[in-house]
């Protein structure tokens, strides 16, 4: 079976940090790029950064720049989001997505994730 398993979500503080993973089965995760994407509460799911078969990245998402941090280990056929100084504003359902190339762009996507909650807050 196809599919993406996100984990790592919990309650942090403000400041503090969170490293969540996103574990293919099914499939090999190195042919892919990979896009973490958030939703918070009453807002549209939006993408956050991007990391393609090479290592690249690419951040959609400004509020997260020198803060968050894409990574893949293909042995371990996962990706990993490392967020620091993280903000109440970074309060969402946290999923990530298998893109359709290898390369990051075309916003064509799937499997998808459970997601996983993740909770800024003092």
């Amino acid at each position: 079976q196809v599919q993406l398993v996100e984990s790592g979500g919990g309650l942090v503080q403000p400041g503090g940090s969170l490293r969540l993973s996103c574990v293919a089965s099914g499939f090999k995760l190195s042919y892919y790029a990979i896009v973490w994407f958030r939703q918070a509460p009453g807002k549209e799911r939006e993408a956050v950064v991007c990391i393609n078969i090479s290592g690249g990245t690419t951040y959609y998402a400004d509020a997260v720049k020198g803060r968050f941090t894409i990574s893949r280990d293909n042995a371990k056929n996962a990706v990993y989001l490392q967020m620091d100084s993280l903000k109440p504003e970074d309060t969402a359902v946290y999923s990530c997505a298998r893109n359709q190339a290898p390369r990051c762009g075309g916003a064509n996507y799937g499997p998808w994730g459970q997601g996983t909650q993740v909770t800024v807050s003092s």
